[in-house]
């Protein structure tokens, strides 16, 4: 298991663990990123990380990517 910020860009991965305090937790999974789902790094641009979850692209902060373990 590692976080989602060593993700290789274009790569599919699974997520295995979401991280972090309940509404840390709560607030990801409203935006897609549950345990078992598909999510693709598309890019990382300033401390950001632009992903693809549930048909979605999403940009969330570096801090929030480590707390998703894929």
């Amino acid at each position: 298991m590692m976080p989602l910020i060593f993700a290789i860009p274009g790569e599919e991965n699974i997520i295995r663990k979401i991280g972090g305090s309940p509404e840390v937790r709560k607030h990801l999974e409203t935006l897609g990123f549950v345990a078992g789902g598909a999510v693709r790094v598309i890019s990382q641009i300033g401390g950001n990380v632009i992903v693809n979850v549930k048909e979605s692209r999403i940009a969330i902060s570096r801090e929030m990517a480590q707390r998703i373990m894929i």
